[in-house]
């Protein structure tokens, strides 16, 4: 059967369980044959061997069992880079690299510093930050021992494995020296709310459920980060959309003395909460 008609008849299976069924039909055709997706879109009239074939259905099977295209392909793109996934980690998302983008625009005045990625499930954002800042050292937290097995893949993945250190813990490591970055995308969905979307069956709820308010671990970072962020240091947290006052306002008494600002993503929805210390 030709690409062309396998992707029409494919979009037709997921379109009643994606929002963009003909992208991710094209997407697992092109994983399928190790191709690109524009490689797909440019061979209508390419053939699948029967053992593609197989491997085609096999993947179809599982999304339409619920599994996520993530999962299916395992790997996905964030700031420009594979990171390999599993369904022990959070995927990672577009709005997430605006947290990126803020930190590493720090880091071009602080060549040689040490920053913690707090909740790093996948390790994309310490891999990330390492991987375009030779100077940077970075410890990768997460309470959850299968996702920093994964973290730790991403690390020898894109050969940083000496500058990233995963650490199982809670929240912060116990270590002496202060840290001059903390990033963190912590759980900040509220439990009501998670109930009622597909993804909280999806995903791991570990690194989606944020509590009552969706604040509960962000409260807690705040409650621990003054005595752990060096002078001059900043601190990044990624939030929900709603949450933007009551974070500030969370941020601010933590920190009564740094400025505090909440940035927008790129739909202007509140999205980041940036605190930046004084010498």
């Amino acid at each position: 059967m030709q690409s062309f008609t396998l992707l029409y008849k494919l979009t037709n299976r997921l379109s009643g369980l994606s929002d963009t069924p003909t992208l991710d039909a094209q997407v697992l055709l092109a994983h399928v044959l190790g191709v690109s997706r524009a490689w797909v879109l440019a061979h209508p009239d390419a053939s699948l061997s029967p053992e593609e074939q197989l491997g085609l259905e096999e993947g179809m099977g599982r999304l339409e069992a619920g599994e996520l295209l993530p999962y299916v392909l395992g790997h996905w793109e964030f700031y420009g880079l594979d990171f390999t996934l599993t369904p022990a980690t959070l995927i990672p998302r577009p709005e997430t690299e605006l947290l990126v983008e803020q930190a590493l625009d720090w880091l071009g005045a602080h060549p040689q510093c040490l920053a913690a990625d707090v909740g790093a499930g996948s390790g994309c954002i310490a891999v990330a930050l390492a991987a375009h800042h030779p100077g940077l050292q970075v410890i990768a937290t997460d309470i959850s021992l299968p996702a920093l097995r994964v973290a730790q893949q991403n690390a020898a993945k894109h050969e940083i494995l000496e500058r990233v250190w995963p650490v199982q813990c809670d929240l912060l490591p116990a270590i002496s020296r202060p840290l001059d970055l903390i990033c963190a995308n912590l759980p900040y969905i509220p439990i009501e709310t998670l109930r009622s979307l597909r993804l909280a069956r999806r995903e791991p709820e570990l690194a989606l459920s944020g509590g009552l308010d969706g604040l509960a671990l962000i409260r807690r970072l705040l409650a621990l980060a003054p005595r752990h962020l060096a002078p001059g240091g900043l601190l990044l947290m990624e939030i929900e959309a709603t949450q933007g006052g009551a974070a500030r306002t969370l941020a601010q008494s933590a920190f009564p003395q740094a400025r505090v600002e909440l940035l927008p993503d790129l739909a202007g929805h509140d999205r980041l909460i940036r605190i930046e210390t004084a010498v």
